[in-house]
């Protein structure tokens, strides 16, 4: 006999019971143990929300390539201190000229700091401005501490000390340092609350019920609480490097995919409690149904994000693994613990809009809904593909002409940080009455030989406004070099103090003229290493600086190597998807255009509306792999119910079917994610904040133009070819011969 699957139009007695029926006591125990083993891996894990900063760094140099010469110098720097310090620079600033009276009082409220623990002893002398107006003083903070808390109370003591008329600031980079640690501090906190309550409420709007919005969070809450678990203890070990944007990167995506792949399951489950009385056999079918369009979802973002392992800059190559752990927890979660959460509930999970067992309803629609949103969208793309297409192409293709716009070379280290920052405040008031590069001079490590040859460098460059050595015999730690040599101490005839040798090599330093994180900076560390390397000692810049510089070049370096890397790869995974090449190519290609789009959109957001100072290097890329990877997501679950429907009925009319089918589910797969990534807002990081709004509204436009109008109307266009070189390439159109059973 024929069996037809009520889905497609059979009636009721066609539907033939499974051959072997499942025990009863195993269709009870397999769901209970799998909700068992989430538990307690949700119970372990859950506590770990408060210990990722045990295990994580947001220190830049730690990112760099070995290679790198900012890398290189930072690893010597215990050769010539003991200290593990980074340097705070506290200024006081005055309309009025600092009375003795006043710097005496500032004196010992800077003499105080050291009862602070994390403040290390050995503060600089105070150094008064040439007009007299502000002061400025090194105070070493332990780097092993809690930065943040330290520069917090540092900050609240000078305050209060401060003669009236005096304003004071700690900046420099243990004040960027607090910046970049309670900007993070909301990741644990704010961020998650956010994302849950925006998914949360998309989920209540979407399937009207209670039950099932709690199902599907609690699925993706689980997933994350034991990838976070995972990756803690790898980075413990030291496998991988964690810092507060990959945390906050690992916890929007994981919350965002499973929810997706969530919602793609439940939708297949709701089908089958129409056409299954029986809900263990709704679930099995189920689980048959979205297993490959999730496992393939899955294993595309995977493979996309792996591709960040050939990034020379670590925070890139770092996310991959962390990111792709979360992916792998996603799909678990939502193939094993929301089934199983789900069969527990049956029917009774939907309420109030329980699906009714129905075969002779579906049997009637023909398995596609004839009312709704998308099946008025298939009506419109089978009047008019070709009209369709090259409209929505070209509306695309003149929104990306705005990344011509788009200012991705880098932003200050001051405009990090959204919102108020006292360190840039002090880093202003430091800029008008000192070099703007104190507190963050070069780095320069030179034979010992060459000491004087590398000082003549530095002091022949106009950026630089003075140069000294590291010395422990001298009381600041430093000794100041000029063209005659080192500088002594104390009254005339004292001999000059011996710098610090560490392996044959010395460690100068020189005062920018500039601010470390400005442009004029970067372009003297620039011309010092092009100096050195041309006619000077043979010698390594570091410092502050040289640390911006080599992040951003390893940073355009790896966007100019992974983006092909990762297009080439997806393309080799939709191709064996689809056994085809024709379809991959082309959603390969609207992908790229909907991703043109939307960061030429959002580089004229930036510049118009928000007026950002520039974006990171890395901006792009982290688009580029996000939209890419998980909006090829989407063209996976429409691509594989089109190319389901199309075996049965052929391909025109298997893509409206697959449009009509899947674009419930589209939608609000990408209304959670574009939610999630928005959530990222939340945390005043300008990296953060860009990357969020590219990224939700790239979603926004893949789910409301690229997966409705573009892809569905170019494919339904070109008709069967689309599959070529499989044997659907050569059909008519017409439906496919149905393959008799039993």
């Amino acid at each position: 006999m024929t069996e037809i699957h009520p889905r497609h139009g059979a009636s009721p007695a066609a539907e033939t019971p499974p051959r072997r029926r499942v025990p009863r006591w195993l269709r009870v125990l397999l769901p209970a143990l799998l909700i068992l083993v989430w538990f307690a891996g949700a119970g372990v894990g859950g506590p770990y929300f408060g210990k990722v900063s045990e295990v994580s760094s947001n220190d830049q140099t730690s990112y760099l390539p070995e290679s790198a010469d900012a890398t290189r110098v930072q690893e010597r720097l215990g050769d010539f201190s003991e200290q593990n310090a980074i340097p705070a620079v506290v200024v006081f600033a005055g309309s009025e000229p600092l009375t003795d009276a006043q710097v005496e009082r500032l004196q010992t409220a800077v003499d105080d700091l050291t009862s602070i623990d994390g403040v290390l002893p050995d503060a600089s002398p105070m150094i008064p401005s040439d007009d007299g107006l502000a002061l400025e003083v090194f105070v070493p903070v332990d780097g092993s501490s809690e930065v943040g808390d330290v520069v917090s109370e540092m900050s609240d003591r000078l305050r209060a000390a401060a003669p009236a008329g005096v304003e004071s600031f700690v900046t420099g980079p243990a004040g960027f340092t607090a910046d970049l640690v309670e900007a993070f501090s909301g990741i644990d906190g704010i961020l998650l609350l956010v994302a849950l309550i925006a998914v949360f409420i998309i989920l209540i709007v979407v399937y009207r019920s209670f039950l099932l919005p709690i199902a599907v969070l609690a699925t993706s809450l689980f997933a994350l609480t034991v990838a976070l678990l995972v990756v803690w203890w790898l980075a413990k070990a030291g496998v991988l490097l964690l810092s507060g944007q990959t945390q906050g990167i690992l916890f929007i995506l994981v919350i965002g995919a499973a929810t997706d792949y969530s919602l793609l399951y439940v939708s297949r489950y709701r089908e089958e409690l129409r056409v299954q009385q029986d809900k263990w056999t709704a679930t099995m079918r189920a689980i048959r149904g979205s297993f490959e369009p999730i496992l393939a979802s899955g294993g595309t973002v995977i493979a996309g994000l792996l591709c960040l392992l050939f990034s020379d800059l670590k925070s890139n190559s770092s996310l991959g693994p962390v990111a792709s752990i979360g992916i792998v927890f996603a799909m678990l979660s939502a193939l094993t613990l929301l089934p199983s959460i789900l069969f527990a509930f049956g029917r009774a999970g939907f309420w109030p809009r329980r699906p009714k067992y129905e075969p002779e309803v579906v049997a009637a629609e023909g398995g596609v809904p004839s009312k709704g949103l998308w099946p008025r969208a298939g009506r419109r793309i089978r009047r008019s593909p070709r009209a369709i297409w090259i409209v929505t192409a070209v509306v695309l293709l003149i929104g990306a002409a705005g990344v011509t716009q788009l200012q991705a070379q880098g932003v200050p280290q001051s405009d990090l940080v959204l919102g108020a920052s006292e360190a840039r405040d002090g880093q202003a008031a430091l800029g008008e009455h000192f070099p703007g590069g104190s507190g963050s001079p070069v780095s320069v490590l030179v034979a010992e030989d060459q000491l004087q040859a590398a000082a003549d460098v530095l002091l022949d460059s106009a950026g630089v406004d003075g140069v000294a050595v590291l010395s422990a015999d001298s009381p600041s730690g430093t000794a100041p070099v000029t063209a005659e040599g080192i500088t002594a101490f104390g009254p005339p005839g004292t001999p000059a103090p011996e710098p610090t040798v560490a392996s044959g090599e010395v460690l100068l330093q020189g005062t920018l003229s500039d601010a470390a994180d400005s442009a004029a900076a970067e372009q003297t560390v620039r011309d010092l290493r092009a100096a050195f390397a041309a006619d000077g000692p043979e010698a390594l810049v570091g410092g502050v600086t040289a640390t911006a510089i080599d992040t951003n070049d390893a940073s355009i370096h790896d966007r100019a190597l992974i983006i092909p890397i990762v297009l080439a790869v997806i393309l080799v995974i939709l191709m064996l998807l689809l056994r085809s090449i024709v379809a991959p190519v082309l959603l390969v290609l609207t992908t790229v255009v909907s991703f043109g789009t939307a960061l030429g959109v959002s580089a004229l957001v930036f510049d118009g509306i928000f007026e950002f100072p520039g974006a990171d290097p890395a901006v792009p890329l982290y688009g580029f792999v996000f939209l890419v990877a998980l909006g090829i997501d989407y063209n996976i679950f429409l691509a594989t119910r089109i190319r389901e429907e199309s075996l049965r009925h052929g391909t025109r009319e298997g893509i409206i079917r697959g449009l009509s089918v899947t674009g419930g589910v589209i939608t609000s797969a990408g209304l959670v994610l574009a939610a999630t990534f928005a959530a990222l807002a939340v945390i005043p990081i300008l990296f953060l904040a860009q990357i969020s709004f590219i990224v939700a509204f790239g979603v926004l436009l893949d789910t409301f133009v690229v997966r409705a109008l573009l892809v569905p109307a170019l494919m339904y266009d070109i008709g069967p070819a689309v599959w070529w070189p499989s044997k659907l390439s050569r059909s008519s159109g017409g439906a496919a011969p149905v393959r008799a059973r039993g």
